[in-house]
């Protein structure tokens, strides 16, 4: 995904997705993937923001 993509789908200003988009990528080289400045991997970007993986009823 790209950073309009991102501010699309998030509803924020290119500042704050360019930062989401930077932590998402420490998150994944940290789990020894590569990534591309300025791009993030959509299903990832969906697991971390959209994901009710481990959430009980209450929590939605």
């Amino acid at each position: 995904m790209k950073v309009d993509e991102v501010m699309e789908r998030l509803g924020v200003s290119k500042a704050t997705a360019y930062l989401v988009i930077k932590r998402l990528n420490a998150e994944l080289e940290a789990k020894g993937l590569r990534t591309i400045p300025g791009r993030v991997s959509e299903r990832y970007f969906d697991e971390t923001y959209f994901s009710l993986k481990g959430a009980g009823e209450d929590d939605i």
